[in-house]
């Protein structure tokens, strides 16, 4: 009967988008329709099928999940709009551990390893937003995707999005762009099943949103060929059992591609900033992070390599430590894709990593064929302990309107376990995705 409902639910706003193109003069299905002076009504649509099997030593999983987002964009020439949109996701098979904590619901099953991705109803987005030729503003529950999303990112990965309830205002002062935003709950991809944290004791763990005083400021322009912003990130959880990840972030980023020939051109990225206690945070201390990518592009193919440290507050002699940590951040695209990683270790975590990507031209078949291969080395930042390496692969095309992806992690531990997630890991997905 749950799922019935839930594929109902689902259907419901494709059914009452189908009207607006039935009209003779209608445009193509997804394209804005005029429905007054100076009014259009966008629609929005996105499907995606997924298959994600995962193998390790004690448990595995398969999950099959179809995820859906309906909704439309009112859109004046005034430069304000209107956004509202559902998003539901329904699970086919039920081989699978949707929640990565004790919570109470059937989707909680310890017997399969985690997919977190549950079956969830939720209304993702409903933002008003202003956009004028200096200045844009957004009101509302919406998605947040800063730089590179290491810090603050959308989780787009999981079926489920993470959006934030938020004030966001940018802007363009003579060369500086200015981005700043206030937001009072963290929307996470773990949905209603997992509780809101106002509703349950202090250590339970009920995660479908938490809420807070979180504050992101940005401050960016360049200088030559160099792309250069400076950032900070405050933020100040409510929820007692989340206290350990308020924190606060000062640092700067810098982004520049230099051609080398014709042909051939030189990406680099580059990043630093400081981490300490903030708000609610019990925990006294201070971390660094630091990043840096090189990528060589030559028509078709790049190869990239680079490293990632998430510091430890602590040497190795001064016992329990405490690492920098983004629970914001969209996480799958760091340090790779089995995620062993998602929360980093208490003794920090160095990342070195190679890989080559490839996108394949002139292959009517298959249009926008593209494959990559990426490897990670994996050592904590203190103590001196070799975690392990992963291999990251992934194929993608499109037939049509319908994009599908292959990808592929495996994760190999060495040593001794120093953290709970840190088992040998294997995962595969298979995915369709539709959007208009």
């Amino acid at each position: 009967m749950k799922k019935l409902f839930a594929a109902a639910a689902l259907a419901a706003p494709i059914a009452f988008a189908h009207p607006a193109q039935a009209a003779p003069a209608a445009p193509k299905f997804g394209d804005p329709v005029k429905v007054g002076d100076g009014l259009t009504l966008d629609p929005i649509i996105d499907a995606r099928l997924r298959y994600e099997h995962v193998d390790q030593p004690a448990t595995d999983a398969d999950a099959v999940t179809l995820r859906l987002r309906a909704g439309a964009e009112l859109k004046s020439s005034s430069g304000f709009s209107l956004l509202a949109e559902a998003e539901g996701t329904a699970a086919l098979t039920d081989d699978y551990n949707a929640f990565p904590f004790a919570v109470a619901s059937g989707q909680r099953r310890t017997a399969f390893s985690v997919v977190p991705d549950p079956e969830n109803i939720e209304l993702n987005r409903l933002q008003l937003q202003y956009k004028g030729k200096a200045v844009t503003v957004t009101v509302g529950r919406q998605r947040i995707n800063l730089d590179d999303q290491r810090w603050v990112g959308a989780a787009a990965w999981r079926q489920n999005e993470q959006t934030y309830d938020a004030v966001r205002a940018e802007a363009k002062v003579g060369p500086v762009s200015l981005d700043a935003t206030y937001s009072i709950s963290q929307r996470t991809i773990f949905g209603i099943d997992a509780g809101n944290v106002r509703d349950f004791a202090v250590n339970a763990g009920p995660r479908q949103d938490y809420d807070g005083d979180f504050v992101f400021l940005g401050a960016g322009g360049k200088l030559g060929p160099v792309q250069l912003k400076a950032f900070a990130y405050l933020l100040d959880y409510d929820p007692v059992f989340f206290f350990a990840n308020s924190s606060q972030s000062y640092g700067l980023r810098a982004t520049t591609t230099l051609p080398l020939s014709k042909t051939v051109k030189l990406n680099l990225a580059a990043s630093y900033a400081a981490q300490s206690d903030y708000g609610s945070n019990p925990v006294d201390y201070s971390a660094d992070y630091i990043a840096a990518e090189a990528g060589l592009a030559f028509k078709a193919l790049t190869v990239m390599a680079g490293y990632e440290q998430l510091g430890s507050d602590q040497p190795a002699a001064a016992g329990a430590s405490r690492a920098v940590q983004t629970p914001m951040a969209t996480l799958h695209k760091f340090n790779g894709w089995a995620d062993v990683f998602l929360t980093t270790p208490n003794k920090g975590l160095q990342d070195v990593y190679v890989g080559a990507a490839y996108k394949f031209d002139g292959i009517k078949a298959l249009p926008g064929l593209n494959a990559a291969v990426t490897w990670h080395s994996y050592d904590s930042d203190v103590a001196s302990l070799d975690y392990g390496d992963e291999w990251n692969a992934s194929v993608g095309f499109k037939i049509g309107k319908v994009a599908l992806l292959a990808k592929y992690a495996s994760y190999k531990r060495h040593g001794t376990q120093d953290f709970a997630t840190d088992v040998d890991t294997e995962k595969f997905w298979l995915q369709a995705e539709l959007a208009f």
